[in-house]
């Protein structure tokens, strides 16, 4: 089972696929010129494989081709980002 990790900036945000079915996401608002991480989840039953942290990690990786600073509220991204 290969699990996709896209960047969605359209939709502010990263997801993890599983085919065509969305399985976890992390989502993002802009504020003054920031990306806000204000939620991420995994299906639970994906749990367990390092989805959240992937998805967390592409928002991060994206923001810095971009060069836009990241401000996580979401509690696990507060804990993958520090």
């Amino acid at each position: 089972m290969d699990i996709e990790i896209r960047f969605e900036k359209e939709l502010n945000r990263s997801a993890a696929y599983d085919g065509d079915k969305v399985i976890g996401l992390c989502e993002y608002e802009i504020a003054d010129g920031k990306w806000v991480i204000t939620h991420t989840e995994t299906d639970p039953a994906y749990g367990g494989r390092g989805i959240a942290k992937k998805l967390v990690l592409c928002v991060k990786e994206a923001a810095d081709a971009a060069d836009v600073i990241v401000i996580p509220i979401c509690s696990y991204a507060v804990k993958i980002l520090g």
